[in-house]
């Protein structure tokens, strides 16, 4: 989607508070992933585990962190994740449900589609 879109819409990541962090619910899956981070305590450990995310998951657009004060995640209800599209206005055009079972792409390209 965001090589069809790129040139007509900004795209970026958010990343937010670390969903499954090892001093929190950790999941066997990413421990056999070798993906094992304590919760961040400050803005800069937040900003190094975003960093190694986008690498590991080969995230080509932008990523921004929300601060660990988590007024980004608190203010659009982002956790785990969600998808948004917000107009030149500054509008938010589409949200999508809290994901994962809300996080749907193809309503976020239709949503696209649409305003352009």
């Amino acid at each position: 989607m965001w090589e069809k879109y790129r040139d007509q819409v900004t795209f970026m990541v958010v990343y937010i508070r670390e969903a499954h962090p090892e001093d929190g619910w950790v999941l066997n899956i990413n421990r056999d992933s070798d993906i094992a981070y304590q919760d961040p305590n400050s803005n800069e450990e937040r900003q190094e585990v975003a960093a190694a995310c986008a690498i590991n998951l080969k995230i080509r657009m932008p990523v921004v962190v929300d601060e660990v004060d988590d007024k980004i995640a608190s203010a659009y209800g982002a956790l785990p994740d969600r998808l948004y599209l917000v107009d030149g206005d500054g509008r938010i055009n589409y949200q999508g449900e809290p994901g994962p079972g809300g996080f749907k792409p193809e309503e976020l390209a239709e949503a696209i589609e649409a305003l352009t």
